[in-house]
């Protein structure tokens, strides 16, 4: 029993004896209390329990913490149900703050049971095919990306095998028809020449950022052009050095063209500072898409297929797998196909398409010979016939860094930038340009209407100018000056940048312009 403390007080009466108990004791106490109050207060709010463990036992046992890695917990318990208080050399404060004996070492138990080796095997395999974080590190875009780009390069990879052995047999190595040296000096010259073409197309500078879809597509295009040229040898095997090195070019234009695209797109997949990750996941998995293509065309060329037939089934698979891959990719960037496409909408319904539906719509492939009913930053030239026509003109853009005017010789609306104009400028150019293209849309529409109800009239004018459709101008300045902030905040509402132009215009700048 604690000894007792005594406290006497002076008195006439009596003395009276007031017993405490000893310090040590309060603070056991007071240890007991604290504890005891903490349990209730948190026995409301606490979580569902973990996977099954003995509190008391892992406690006598010797428990020191938890931890939990991928969703998978582990306990450390100090190993050989070592506890504090047994004798030994004190090396530091276990449960409690009470001391532990020098030399004990700890364990990890897993608190679940092991996973199956199927599991074990996908869990590897994903490790080397998806970025860290998975799915939440990517946009959900990433998934159908990255399936269309597996199935191109596993035909990309099957088709490698039948133009290698193709060329191999063209050069006269199969059959023994050349000497090693001329073998070797033929191959290289193909190599060098297809280098050539890579330096020659990198050139295109930023046309790469400008239309990223349209020349990946065209790049994987080129790519079966030089694989259809290449395995064009075995039919022509004394034209093979000059038909070697036009594919080779072909080729290695196709392959500037797809790493130069490549950064962007995972740029658009990525979430916060794993660019690095997804594009090594991405690169992996058409890594291991390419070599099942080879092993599998390996086994199938050894029965001899018809080349024709083996080109066109995997060129026809090639070329739609490339076509869904860049046709899943979303940008939130307005180039100039994705720009028609807002903007069209957004005159016809007054709504601006989210960036899915954007890009969904946007034409993937557009022919070099395909009018373009559209010209930005077109020279002065190309847009007016005659001066009176400008001189007409300019005073409605006055306060604008822009002139917009339609040919009707060319059937073209033309954007004239002035040198002082911004990216802004640029953006609202092409947005008036469209507006005024709809109006003459319309009022050709009107027109063939009329001449189908009236066809012994005739209402096309010989030999229109630019003068002819100033009315058709002016009603688009009105429409842009009170549209075309609204365009801008439900643009950027759907999550469009538009504080960038995208747009490709031409390098020529109206200077010098006389104000009336």
């Amino acid at each position: 029993m604690a000894p007792a403390m005594g406290m006497k007080r002076p008195a006439a009466a009596a003395t009276q004896t007031v017993t405490l108990p000893a310090p040590p004791a309060v603070r056991e106490a007071v240890r007991v209390a604290v504890r005891e109050a903490a349990a209730e207060a948190q026995a409301p709010t606490t979580p569902p329990p973990l996977p099954p463990r003995a509190a008391p036992a892992v406690a006598v046992d010797g428990f020191l913490c938890m931890e939990e890695v991928e969703g998978r917990r582990w306990s450390y318990v100090v190993e050989g149900g070592a506890s504090p208080g047994k004798a030994g050399r004190v090396g530091g404060r276990g449960r409690g703050g009470s001391a532990l004996p020098m030399g004990v070492t700890f364990k990890a138990v897993p608190l679940q049971s092991p996973l199956p080796p199927v599991e074990e095997i996908m869990s590897f395999i994903r490790s080397y095919v998806v970025p860290e974080g998975f799915p939440d590190s990517v946009t959900p875009s990433y998934v159908p990306y990255m399936s269309w780009r597996a199935l191109k390069h596993f035909f990309g990879g099957a088709m490698g095998v039948f133009t290698t052995r193709t060329l191999l047999n063209s050069l006269g190595v199969a059959q023994s028809r050349a000497t090693s040296g001329a073998v070797a000096i033929n191959w290289i010259l193909k190599d060098g020449a297809g280098r050539v073409g890579k330096m020659i197309f990198a050139r295109q500078g930023k046309k790469f950022d400008y239309d990223l879809k349209q020349l990946r597509f065209s790049g994987d295009l080129l790519m079966e052009l030089g694989a259809g040229i290449e395995l064009a040898t075995a039919a022509f095997p004394q034209l093979f050095l000059p038909m070697a090195c036009i594919a080779n070019v072909v080729k290695n234009v196709a392959a500037v063209t797809s790493t130069s695209t490549r950064t962007p797109i995972y740029k658009a997949y990525a979430k916060g500072e794993n660019i690095g990750d997804v594009t090594a996941k991405g690169e992996s998995v058409g890594n291991i898409a390419d070599l099942l293509g080879t092993g599998l065309s390996i086994l199938i060329s050894k029965r001899n297929p018809s080349l024709v037939t083996s080109f066109a089934f995997l060129s026809c698979g090639y070329l739609l797998s490339s076509y869904h891959e860049v046709r899943s990719v979303v940008l939130n960037t307005l180039n100039r196909a994705r720009f028609t496409v807002a903007v069209d909408s957004f005159i016809k319904t007054g709504h601006v398409p989210s960036l899915k539906e954007g890009n969904s719509q946007e034409t993937i492939f557009n022919p070099p010979w395909q009018h373009q009913p559209v010209a930005i930053g077109s020279r002065f030239g190309e847009a007016f016939q005659e001066p009176a026509s400008f001189v007409a003109i300019r005073p409605l853009f006055e306060d604008e860094r822009y002139i917009v005017t339609y040919n009707p010789i060319k059937d073209k609306v033309y954007a004239l930038l002035k040198d002082q104009a911004k990216p802004d400028d640029i953006l609202k150019a092409a947005f008036h340009a469209h507006v005024l293209l709809h109006f003459i849309n319309a009022s050709h529409a009107n027109l063939n209407a009329r001449k189908r109800m009236n066809s012994n009239r005739s209402y096309q004018n010989a030999n229109p100018l630019n003068m002819d459709f100033i009315p058709h101008i002016a009603e688009s300045c009105k429409i842009v000056t009170s549209s075309y902030g609204v365009f801008k905040k439900k643009a950027r509402e759907q999550g469009w940048i538009m504080s960038e132009s995208l747009l490709n215009p031409g390098r020529a700048r109206l200077c010098g312009i006389i104000p009336q």
